[in-house]
C-alpha cells in the first residue's frame, strides 16, 4: 500500500494500487440517488476494485443490494458522536486505498479525514476542503452543472476518461416488498387501471405545494375516465394525505407512510405518470420509465432535474430563484406557489392521452 499523502503533497495516482474505495454519502434520498451513475462509471473502470459505501439509516435501502457495491456501513439517522466513531473504527479496519465524499458535510469530510484513506477526494467546500488531497469545485465556472455530472466528475480525478454518464441506479427489492406491491396493486385493481403517483410533501415549506393544489388537480385527474390518483409521501406527510382525501370529490388512493423507498420505486414504476415537486420521489421517479411533471420552485433543473427520465418542468422565471431556502424574500414562496394546477394538469394530460 502506498504511504499516506500529507495535505503538501501533490497526489500521484497509481490505479493499479487502488484495491478498495470507500464513497460517502449519508443523506438524502435524492442527494444519494444521483451518486449512482458515478459508482456505476467508478466500478465499470476498475472492475477489480472493492466498493463500499457509508449512508444513513433512513436511506439504507437506496444502496443495500446494489451488485456494485460490497459493503455498507450505516450510520444511525440520529447518531450520538459515540456512533460515529463505532462506524469510523470499522471503516479504518478495512485500510482503504481512497475516499471519495459526495456530500461535503462535516461528518461526512471527518470521516474523510479519520478513515485512514491513502487519497481523499471531495468537494471544495468552505473550511473543509483542506481535509482533500484532491478537490473540485461544487458549481461551474459558468452556466450550471447538474449533480449527477458533479459526482461523476469526482470519480473521474482517478483517471477515469470522459464517456456515456449511465442512468439512476436502486436496487432490486425484496420478495416481501414485491408480495406486499402486488397485494396493493391487487386490492385497489390498480393494475387494470391507468393511476397517477402523485407526491404530495418535499421536506420543507420552501418546496411544498400547497395541498388546496393537490385538491384540485385530483378533482381534475378524476373526471378522466379510467384515471385514479395515488398519494404517496412519508409519515410526517400523512396530515395532509387524510386532509386532501377529506375535501377530494375523487377519493384519491393514499400509500402516504406506508412504503418503503424501494416500494415507492415499483408503485411509480407500475404507474403512466409520476406529479410532485423537486425532492427524493422525484429522482426515484427518474430510476424508472414513467413520466414525470416535476414542480419547481427555488431549485433549478438544470442543478437537479430528473436524470435521463421522460419529464416536463414546471417552474416560474422569477430573478429570486435559485435561492438557499433560509428565508423567503416575498414571504409568500411565490416560485412554487404561483405554479397552478391548471398548468400541472395540462403538462400531465399530454402522458396521460397516449395511454388512453
Amino acid at each position: 500500500m502506498r504511504r499516506p499523502l500529507n495535505l503538501k503533497d501533490q497526489p500521484r495516482i497509481d490505479a493499479e494500487n487502488i484495491k478498495k474505495i470507500l464513497l460517502i454519502r449519508l443523506r438524502r434520498i435524492g442527494d444519494v440517488i444521483m451518486t449512482t451513475p458515478a459508482v456505476s462509471v467508478l466500478k465499470k473502470n476498475f472492475p477489480d476494485t472493492e466498493l463500499s459505501y457509508v449512508i444513513e439509516k433512513p436511506y439504507a435501502d437506496l444502496i443495500t443490494g446494489n451488485p456494485l457495491i460490497k459493503e455498507t456501513f450505516i450510520l444511525p439517522a440520529h447518531s450520538h458522536i459515540k456512533d460515529f466513531f463505532s462506524v469510523i473504527k470499522k471503516i479504518r479496519k478495512k485500510k482503504f486505498d481512497a475516499v471519495i465524499d459526495f456530500h461535503g458535510g462535516p461528518r461526512s469530510s471527518l470521516m474523510a479525514l479519520f478513515s485512514g484513506a491513502c487519497l481523499r477526494i471531495g468537494y471544495k467546500v468552505k473550511y473543509k476542503h483542506f481535509i482533500y488531497h484532491i478537490k473540485l469545485l461544487r458549481s461551474a465556472q459558468k452556466g450550471y452543472i447538474h449533480s449527477v455530472e458533479n459526482h461523476v466528475n469526482l470519480v473521474k480525478t482517478l483517471g477515469i476518461k470522459s464517456g456515456a454518464i449511465p442512468p439512476l441506479y436502486i436496487p432490486s427489492s425484496t420478495e416481501k416488498e414485491n408480495q406486499k406491491i402486488e397485494y396493493i396493486m391487487s386490492l385497489h385493481n390498480l393494475s387494470d387501471s391507468k393511476y397517477i403517483s402523485m407526491h404530495i410533501g418535499a421536506g420543507n415549506r420552501f418546496r411544498s405545494w400547497d395541498i388546496g393544489n393537490y385538491i384540485k388537480l385530483c378533482d381534475m385527474f378524476s373526471k378522466q375516465s379510467g384515471v385514479k390518483v395515488v398519494l404517496i409521501g412519508a409519515q410526517e406527510d400523512k396530515e395532509s394525505a387524510d386532509a386532501i382525501i377529506e375535501k377530494t370529490e375523487s377519493s384519491p388512493l393514499s400509500l402516504v407512510g406506508d412504503l418503503s423507498l424501494r416500494e415507492v420505486r415499483d408503485i411509480i414504476s407500475h404507474s403512466s405518470l409520476f406529479i410532485g415537486p423537486d425532492s427524493g420521489p422525484m429522482h426515484i421517479a427518474a430510476s424508472t420509465g414513467t413520466p414525470i411533471v416535476a414542480l419547481f420552485g427555488p431549485t433549478l433543473p438544470a442543478h437537479f432535474g430528473p436524470w435521463r427520465a421522460e419529464h416536463k418542468i414546471i417552474q416560474k422565471d422569477l430573478d429570486c430563484r435559485p435561492c438557499r431556502q433560509r428565508h423567503c424574500v416575498h414571504e409568500d414562496f411565490r416560485c412554487l406557489q404561483g405554479i397552478i394546477p391548471e398548468q400541472v394538469y395540462e403538462a400531465g394530460l399530454e402522458y396521460l392521452n397516449r395511454e388512453l
